[in-house]
Order: structure tokens, then C-alpha cells, then sequence
């Protein structure tokens, strides 16, 4: 039985997509997005930097970078060698890491965290209005968020190095061998994919205040996730067959295409909390189906 918010979307996917995509415009998601890329941008290394730091004492350093070399492809397309580069050279000196230099990070690895859920309350502004969260969650939501991060990555190595010792293997069957390789690699990018969908769930989840139904989230979770497969694809096409991004800013190439990548993911990452908010919302469109604009007590 499907809900009255769920039966309206499938009649009318179009209207709805026009609403969502207003109803973005109006919410200033571009510019929102760009305050989420540039503070992701300062934090992906530094967190990146303590996961590895953290899970090396678990699991083997080597499998670890294999498997962040892997997934960063996930996120930044094309680019994951620089920065997997950067976090060896930084694993080879980290006995020189003091408590300071180990706050620096932990501070700048959150505010990334920081940048989203500021702006998860513009867009989910119905929720704001009527729920309020206590500034000490907020405080420490990052460093938890962290934590939890840092426990799913340790459970995709372990499942990952599974799977590649599987793609290793083979059947024999008919009277002929048959390698498990195609098998493995089509295990890993599932595992990959539903570790995405997950993830963006997840952050549905906790980012937004009040209580958000899992079924909601889950829907932003799996459109955001689709969105940046087709997109991360046709960027990873993009810059190997027609960008001059390399002649244009030379040394900074790294620099610009991560934070490229960073600005598509984080406008399609609020991209799903705006359907998520304007799906929670149905019921209360007027009859104009036009959307509020975001305003500021200035404006």
C-alpha cells in the first residue's frame, strides 16, 4: 500500500521534479553547496589522515590504501593517486605527529560536518521552526560522525579484501575452469554503491533536526546516490577525453578537480535532502505550488 505522498510522485514525477528543483533554486543550494565543497575541500585530507592513522592498528596499511585508493575514485574522480600519495608520505612521518598537530586535524576534519548541517537547516527550515538542537550535539555530532566513518571503512576493507581474494579463485564446471574475477569485481562496486547509499542515508539520518522517517531518508539516499553515478561517470569521461584543465591552472590541476568533484557531490548530496524535505512537505503545498523563499531576519 503506498503512501499519499509516494501515490502523488508517481502521478505526477514531473511536477514533482519542477517543485524540488525550485524549491532548491530558492533555498540558494548552489551557494550552499559551494560553503560545503570549500570546507570539505580543508577536511578530507586531515580526516582521511586519522582514519588512517586510526584503523593501521587494526588492519594492514597496505589493504587500507588499497581500499581508500579504491573508494576515493567514488568521490573524486580521477584524482584519488594525489591524495593517496599525500596520506603515504604522511604515514611514513607520523611519528613526528604531536597533540597538537593531532587537534589541528580532528578540528579541521569536522568542519566539514559543521558546513552540512547548517546547511541541512536551511533546506529542512520546517524542521528548525518547530525542533531545536542543543548546541552540545551539535558540538560533538562531528567527532561521533567521524568515528562511525572511520568504523565503516574498517568493515568495507575487511569485506574488500574478501571479495578480492574470491576474484582470485575459480569454479570448475562443465569440464572447464571459470575465474571468479568478473564475479569479484562486480561484488566490489556493489559493495561500493550500497556503502554510498548507506552512507548519504545515514547523514539524512542525523543531519537534519528532529526525527526523519528511515523511508525518507532512504529515498534522498538512493537519488543522490544515482545522481552522482551518472555524473561521477561522465566527469571521469570528461576529464580523460576533453578537459584542458591541466593546461589552464597547470600545478593546481589537483586542487581544482577535487574541489570540482567536491561541488557536484555536495549539490547533489542537498539535491536529496531537498526531495526529501519538499516529499515530507506534500501535504502543505498551497495552491500556487510555488516555494517559499529563504529569508533572512535582515530580508
Amino acid at each position: 500500500m503506498l503512501s499519499r505522498e509516494a501515490d502523488f510522485v508517481l502521478r505526477n514525477p514531473w511536477k514533482f521534479f519542477l517543485r524540488t528543483l525550485k524549491a532548491f533554486r530558492a533555498n540558494q543550494g548552489l551557494l550552499l553547496a559551494g560553503s560545503v565543497a570549500y570546507y570539505a575541500l580543508l577536511s578530507i585530507v586531515p580526516l582521511l589522515m586519522l582514519i588512517v592513522i586510526a584503523l593501521s592498528h587494526v588492519v594492514d596499511e597496505t589493504e587500507l590504501l588499497l581500499t581508500l585508493g579504491r573508494y576515493l575514485e567514488w568521490i573524486v574522480p580521477s584524482q584519488s593517486k594525489s591524495i593517496l600519495a599525500e596520506l603515504t608520505n604522511f604515514l611514513t612521518d607520523r611519528h613526528f605527529i604531536g597533540w597538537v598537530l593531532l587537534l589541528t586535524m580532528l578540528f579541521f576534519s569536522s568542519l566539514a560536518f559543521t558546513a552540512l548541517e547548517n546547511a541541512m537547516s536551511v533546506i529542512f527550515n520546517h524542521r528548525v521552526a518547530i525542533h531545536r538542537r542543543h548546541f552540545l550535539i551539535s558540538a560533538f555530532l562531528p567527532y561521533c560522525y567521524i568515528l562511525s566513518l572511520g568504523i565503516g571503512i574498517l568493515l568495507v576493507t575487511v569485506v574488500a579484501g574478501a571479495l578480492q581474494v574470491l576474484g582470485k579463485e575459480s569454479i570448475l564446471l562443465l569440464g572447464q575452469s571459470w575465474s571468479l574475477g568478473l564475479l569479484s569485481g562486480i561484488l566490489l562496486y556493489l559493495l561500493g554503491f550500497a556503502g554510498e547509499v548507506l552512507l548519504l542515508t545515514s547523514i539524512y539520518m542525523v543531519m537534519p533536526v528532529g526525527r526523519l522517517s528511515w523511508r525518507h531518508a532512504l529515498i534522498g539516499g538512493i537519488t543522490a546516490a544515482v545522481l552522482w553515478e551518472i555524473t561521477r561517470h561522465l566527469l571521469i569521461w570528461y576529464l580523460a577525453s576533453l578537459s584542458q584543465v591541466s593546461v589552464v591552472y597547470g600545478s593546481l590541476t589537483t586542487t581544482i578537480v577535487v574541489l570540482l568533484s567536491l561541488e557536484i557531490g555536495a549539490i547533489l548530496l542537498l539535491y536529496g535532502a531537498q526531495v526529501i524535505a519538499e516529499f515530507e512537505s506534500i501535504g502543505k503545498w498551497g495552491r500556487s505550488f510555488e516555494p517559499e523563499e529563504f529569508r533572512t531576519d535582515l530580508g
